[in-house]
């Protein structure tokens, strides 16, 4: 048994912001914790790592009251975490003797690191001139662009940047390496794509999987479901500090049915969708997204289309997605 969280209670006053909540991660992967803004997926996070106290429940980790000192752990805040007027390596280094690792070991896993996330820039300043100054030597460049790039070597070499100079994105990179430095068992991962841009999304993504294929416990919370979905084995949906759904994903999703079709044509068939009435969800151009009964009422629209000779493009039938699955339980009775 890996993780066990029974009972978990968090009140502020009379006011109740996780209520009884329980869940387990049985074997390595993704949990996904998931809610909507004030749910109660920070603070839950928060008392499993004990930065919070609880009013009542047990976390256990192999079977034990699970704690940093006995347990290494990763964790890559919502907020950002950085001290904006320090420079970045002492950042670092810090940290990683907060985990134990002496600074020799800490260096060279901040090197691997900054390579994997591509942030070198920000941390050798001086060596990555250094490159560029024999990139110009080996093209034959110009006597005075060599001159300029050695000046340029001198002046960078002296010190790296502070986190206040880094755009969101690249202190999203620095958090995670130190979340990662001490390569942890458990890695709590809340928002971990926020602030970045598409490119390094896929970066993240990529850091992410072979954190799971070496076998890490890992909980994700994230407002990105398709990037959620792309990893997570088991889930937990909050709502008002409640649990309102969990299990397995992909259980989960069998259990609604292919209750969705997506379809294609090359004429409008609005007259046909109304007829069988399907419940349209939108519309773009002759491209429709259903909400069905079931595979039967799919299949009859779909015989009355070719009967009728219109070319259908896409006939996709398919479980709900995350998303949809979130938006039902959580945006049930929420105010816009």
């Amino acid at each position: 048994m890996g993780l066990v969280v029974k009972n978990l209670l968090k009140k502020y006053g009379d006011k109740v912001v996780v209520d009884n909540l329980s869940f387990e991660m049985r074997q390595p992967g993704v949990y996904a914790l998931l809610g909507t803004n004030g749910a109660g997926k920070t603070t839950t996070i928060r008392m499993i790592l004990g930065m919070l106290s609880r009013n009542q429940g047990e976390i256990l980790w192999k079977g034990s009251p699970l704690s940093t000192a006995t347990c290494n752990v990763g964790y890559l805040s919502e907020e950002r975490g950085l001290y904006p007027k320090y420079e970045l390596m002492d950042q670092l280094l810090y940290f990683a003797t907060l985990r134990g690792l002496s600074k020799s070991e800490a260096k060279s896993r901040i090197m691997t690191l900054a390579k994997r996330l591509e942030v070198e820039e920000y941390l050798y300043p001086g060596s990555v001139t250094f490159a560029k100054l024999s990139t110009l030597q080996g093209d034959n460049s110009s006597r005075g662009s060599i001159l300029g790039a050695r000046r340029s070597f001198s002046r960078n070499k002296v010190k790296n940047m502070r986190a206040d100079q880094l755009s969101k994105g690249n202190q999203q990179k620095i958090q995670l390496m130190i979340s990662l430095i001490s390569e942890p068992e458990l890695l709590v991962l809340d928002e971990p794509f926020g602030g970045l841009d598409p490119v390094n999304v896929d970066l993240f993504k990529s850091i992410i999987r072979e954190e799971i294929a070496k076998e890490k416990y890992i909980i994700m919370s994230s407002h990105q479901m398709a990037a959620v979905e792309e990893f997570c084995t088991d889930i937990t949906i909050l709502d008002r500090s409640k649990a309102v759904l969990q299990g397995n994903l992909n259980e989960i999703k069998k259990s609604y049915g292919r209750v969705n079709l997506t379809l294609k044509t090359e004429s409008d068939i609005t007259e046909y969708i109304q007829r069988s009435e399907m419940n349209l969800l939108s519309k773009k151009e002759n491209e429709y997204h259903l909400k069905i009964s079931g595979e039967e009422q799919a299949n009859r629209l779909l015989a009355d289309l070719i009967s009728d000779g219109v070319t259908v493009i896409t006939f996709l039938l398919r479980e709900p997605s995350l998303h949809e699955i979130f938006v039902e339980k959580a945006g049930e009775n929420h105010e816009s």
